[in-house]
């Protein structure tokens, strides 16, 4: 995995007309989200097979909004 930045995981571009890239930080359970419309967001508590169904689903927009969003705690990292 790329070098953290900033204690944050190393993003990865994602076919999405919604988002633009997603991270992974394992050893915290943490996902990031940058949003196409230019939100960052923090989402606390996932495990790693949460982030694999994500990257692997039909729709990653979709499976955020349906999954992510509704099971896990987040906080905006805009400031």
């Amino acid at each position: 995995m790329p070098r953290e930045r900033d204690g944050l995981p190393a993003m990865r571009r994602v076919e999405s007309s919604s988002i633009r890239a997603v991270g992974y930080d394992s050893e915290h359970a943490r996902l990031v989200i940058d949003f196409a419309g230019g939100g960052r967001y923090v989402y606390y508590g996932v495990p790693p097979s949460a982030y694999r169904e994500l990257l692997a689903a039909e729709s990653i927009g979709r499976h955020v909004n349906s999954v992510i969003k509704p099971r896990y705690p987040s906080e905006s990292l805009n400031s």
